[in-house]
């Protein structure tokens, strides 16, 4: 649903908008940026802080106490000075830039920073961003696009936060071979890490049902940015914000803690040798979030899990290797 779809659509007939390589990929990226070889290396990701007080305080907690090592920022919502506030207190926090080009709720919208001037095409008939992707997709220009995520960029810079990489809020940046040039274009200009997943993506291509030749496009990608001097993940999964709760289970925190724990123990006991970059979206819930979305069980679910003890102990055991994009990016600066 939320980043996915890229392999499906047209992004590989733009490939040639790209500089790539033809050459094969005889090893992980873990391994290209230090990591012992086999090295499974992990970063489990945040997405969608600052759109909400619940996601702010999840994410606090669950990188300053839980095994949650990254997050993004939705900039142009409304949580984001307080969360801003908490990174000033904590410049080790792995934080990036989650470019927000939808507003998908009913009753709590967001419109672009660019204003409605500059991106009309980015703008419903409320004022604020579309609820879907497909509509974006429908009415903006890559020009808007660009000058969007450029925006979001200014007003992080502006206000003295600078994000350790950029990913895309519902995959909308994934959706248009024109939009992920945008999308990859800012990361190599300003030389911030993009998420994109251009290594073996077996997690991916497994969820998508993606042919090989798919894949091979995918990785070219993946080359390009890595000979632009960025890092490159191996692997993507981000299947957990569309699971659904199994017949009976009622959504009290200890089924949910119990669940959802369970849940990503099977996600990282599957992951391959490289880097694999793992979304998730936490919540600690407030009785404010039940007026945004009916989404709080999968939220507060993947919270509970970052929180618990035992998830810590099985990455342990299983010696996965917890990574940041930050990290990622001082180690292909010290391999440019």
């Amino acid at each position: 649903m939320h980043i996915c779809s890229f392999i499906r659509l047209g992004l590989f007939a733009g490939i040639s908008l790209l500089t790539v390589s033809a050459q094969s990929q005889d090893s992980t990226y873990a391994e290209r940026l230090g990591f012992p070889k086999g090295a499974r290396v992990v970063v489990l990701h945040i997405d969608d802080i600052g759109n909400s007080i619940d996601a702010n305080l999840a994410a606090m907690e669950a990188m300053t106490k839980g095994v949650a090592t990254s997050c993004s920022v939705m900039m142009p919502c409304a949580w984001v000075p307080g969360f801003l506030h908490f990174l000033q207190e904590h410049p080790e926090i792995d934080a990036g830039l989650h470019l927000t080009l939808t507003s998908e709720w009913n009753d709590y919208r967001w419109g672009p920073l660019a204003g409605k001037p500059a991106v009309p095409g980015l703008v419903d008939s409320q004022g604020a961003m579309w609820k879907s992707v497909k509509d974006v997709v429908q009415h903006a220009t890559a020009e808007e696009v660009d000058r969007e995520i450029r925006a979001q960029l200014d007003r992080a810079l502006t206000a003295g936060f600078r994000p350790t990489h950029l990913d895309s809020h519902m995959g909308t940046l994934f959706e248009t071979p024109a939009f992920i040039s945008k999308y990859v274009g800012l990361g190599i200009e300003k030389r911030i890490p993009v998420m994109f997943p251009g290594g073996h993506n077996t997690l991916i291509a497994q969820q998508l049902n993606a042919t090989a030749a798919q894949a091979g496009m995918a990785r070219a990608v993946g080359r390009t940015l890595w000979q632009a001097g960025l890092p490159v993940i191996d692997d993507l999964h981000n299947e957990s914000y569309d699971l659904h709760m199994p017949k009976g289970l009622k959504p009290k925190t200890r089924l949910l803690k119990k669940y959802k724990t369970r849940y990503y123990m099977d996600v990282l006991r599957a992951v391959k040798p490289g880097i694999t970059y793992v979304i998730m979206h936490c919540i600690k819930l407030t009785d404010e979030f039940s007026y945004i979305s009916s989404s709080w069980a999968v939220r507060h679910g993947d919270f509970l899990a970052m929180m618990n003890p035992a998830l810590r102990r099985f990455i342990e055991q299983e010696g996965i290797i917890l990574t940041t994009m930050r990290e990622l990016m001082e180690r292909r600066r010290q391999r440019s």
